[in-house]
């Protein structure tokens, strides 16, 4: 196993699987009385998050202390990072406090790569800037399996705002990886330079794909990392790029769609697809402690 997961290149089909297998078997001690492993007694996981976060840092915590580890919270308000504390000083003192796993989320892409030079301990990369989420792609992948129960050969349709959204930099490579096609479908406006060069083909009009997807994920509109006009309204988007019902309707019958959340009800995903028997949404954050779990479960679970 991989020392740090700090991006989902990091991970070959085999390595992908194992999680994915390994998260099955965490899955399982949901049904249990007691929903605790010995595994990690004795370690130390941090959570160390630059941004706001709900649902990856609670489902980071919850991950960690099913396996029984001790976890520590920290948050960049209120430390000493608001009082200019450097990330290399900040990675200095938690490795002092002898940290056998770093759990980072930050604003800056390539902080996760910079923050495993500076400790012993594992790095995994819970978002940085506009860059990866790995674990997101991971819990992505294991939803999609246990739904379909299969990803090769998978047609997967990811929409919306590409250009700053690291779900979708993530998924397109595990996806790859694991045999999937993707399909990205936005506005001119919102797909990076560089784009034809990933391993994902790219379309404008989401009618034309819909009909052949077995997989539809929504991406959030992220306004608070837009600072122009990137579409003329939001009524505009939600027409051409929008997911409601007539076009869930065009779904092939087993077809399932997704959205890594928070949504934006209305804009991106009309409720009722949102709260639909079609919709993975609630899954995919039950997944996401599984998941988790075996991340930490394979990074640390094996060390001596």
């Amino acid at each position: 196993m991989i020392k740090h997961l700090l991006s989902a290149a990091d991970l070959d089909a085999p390595t992908a699987t194992l999680v994915l297998d390994t998260a099955e078997e965490m899955a399982s001690l949901a049904a249990r009385e007691v929903k605790k492993l010995p595994t990690l007694r004795g370690r130390t996981v941090v959570n160390l998050f630059y941004e706001d976060s709900t649902r990856t840092r609670i489902s980071f915590e919850a991950a960690a202390k099913r396996l029984s580890a001790d976890v520590i919270n920290f948050s960049a308000k209120g430390s000493s990072v608001s009082k200019g504390e450097s990330l290399k000083d900040t990675a200095l003192t938690l490795q002092a406090m002898g940290a056998d796993a770093v759990v980072v989320r930050h604003p800056a892409s390539g902080a996760p790569h910079r923050l495993a030079n500076w400790v012993d301990g594992s790095v995994v990369n819970a978002g940085d800037g506009t860059h990866e989420h790995p674990t997101q792609a991971l819990l992505d992948a294991y939803t999609m399996r246990s739904r379909l129960r299969r990803l090769a050969g998978l047609n997967v349709v990811i929409v919306g705002d590409v250009l700053h959204s690291r779900v979708a930099r993530s998924n397109v490579q595990l996806l790859h990886t694991l045999g999937a096609k993707v399909t990205l479908v936005a506005p001119p406006t919102l797909l990076p330079v560089g784009v034809e060069a990933w391993p994902a083909r790219t379309c404008y009009d989401l009618d034309a794909v819909v009909p052949d997807a077995d997989v539809v994920m929504m991406l959030r509109v992220q306004r608070e990392r837009m600072n122009q006009a990137y579409f003329p309204s939001e009524r505009e988007y939600s027409r051409r790029y929008g997911f409601d019902v007539p076009r869930m309707r065009r779904l092939p019958e087993h077809a399932i769609v997704m959205h890594p959340g928070p949504m934006n009800r209305g804009m991106e995903i009309a409720p009722e697809v949102a709260d639909s028997a079609r919709s993975t949404i609630v899954e995919q954050v039950a997944n996401g402690v599984s998941v988790r779990m075996a991340v930490l479960y394979l990074l640390l679970g094996g060390k001596s």
